[in-house]
């Protein structure tokens, strides 16, 4: 009797670990099957990451290319950098104004393979010229570009404009992943409500606002300014590093205490120093407006995002925007 117990329990013990194993060897396979699902989407900087990030939710793994808190502007791949590209399932970039190196780039790169999507490709970018009068001079976008920066890159700083993107980078994604259109629409939709009510909060601010002018460090904030009806004055051009002519200085010495300016916003990602001087000669206050180019690790780890870093923004324009 003992002895046929032992066999009995034996037996139960080896069917015990068969179902484990087999159990085991299903998960593996669910899990390896979930992963090969997945798709990889590389995004060049902060907010084409952000964006492709809510456009593809679960459905993939979104890799930011440029570094947190590295300036886009002057960004150069390395070798890595192309072989992450290479090994990606789709390429997410603002624009050729801005990331100028892609053109070169995916020419050595199998576009049926990895799908670029160009996320500025259906708006016309105005002119970079560094104080445009006329900003509602827009050239075409599939203009042939002669140096850099001669068209205004800045265009997820509009939350309309910032639309126009994340619609863009969903059409794309669906194209290349016909199979995961319910999933990208369903994402696309939730986050397009939000930026059309950042857009709803951005009207209302300054709907009523007497004085619109604002004076920036770098010429950033272009179609921001155009969307809302406001002016724009800006000590460095469309590149923040640009250093401005002595005569630009007195230019806006000037400006500012004729306008009774009082607040000059500067950038933490870029150098301050010509602000900072500006703002000890006219005796104005310094603020913080975020052109988004260079969001830290660590700001991303608190929780900061697009729509947070442009409702900062907001906060912030109110100093001055009365």
């Amino acid at each position: 009797m003992r002895k046929n117990s032992w066999k009995y329990m034996l037996g139960l013990a080896a069917i015990a670990g068969l179902f484990l194993l087999t159990a085991c060897g299903q998960k593996n396979t669910s899990e390896k099957k979930e992963e090969k699902d997945k798709i990889t989407v590389v995004a060049t900087f902060y907010p084409m990451y952000d964006f492709a990030k809510n456009v593809v939710g679960d459905a993939g793994d979104v890799q930011m290319l440029i570094p947190a808190g590295t300036e886009p502007h002057d960004y150069e791949p390395s070798a890595k950098d192309i072989a992450k590209i290479t090994d990606a399932d789709a390429l997410v970039y603002n624009s050729n104004e801005l990331e100028t190196w892609v053109k070169d780039t995916i020419e050595n790169v199998d576009q049926k393979q990895v799908a670029v999507v160009e996320a500025a490709k259906n708006i016309h970018l105005m002119s970079g010229e560094a104080h445009e009068e006329d900003t509602d001079e827009a050239h075409d976008h599939d203009h042939d570009h002669d140096h850099e920066h001669e068209l205004d890159p800045h265009v997820w700083l509009d939350p309309v404009l910032a639309q126009k993107e994340v619609e863009t980078i969903r059409d794309a994604l669906v194209k290349k992943f016909p199979e995961k259109k319910a999933e990208f629409e369903k994402n696309t939709s939730a986050y397009l409500q939000k930026l059309a009510d950042l857009d709803q909060e951005y009207q209302e601010a300054f709907a009523n606002a007497k004085n619109k002018t604002f004076v920036t460090q770098h010429a950033a904030f272009g179609y921001l300014a155009k969307q809302y009806g406001l002016t724009q004055e800006s000590i460095a051009g469309i590149s923040p590093d640009q250093e401005p002519s002595p005569s630009r200085l007195a230019e806006l010495k000037k400006y500012i205490k004729e306008n009774n300016v009082k607040v000059i916003y500067f950038e933490e990602s870029a150098s301050s120093k010509v602000a900072n001087t500006l703002a000890s000669e006219t005796g104005v206050e310094l603020a913080v407006l975020n052109p988004l180019e260079g969001i830290t690790t660590k700001e991303q780890e608190q929780g900061e995002n697009y729509l947070s870093v442009m409702k900062a923004n907001l906060e912030a324009l109110q100093k001055t925007i009365k």
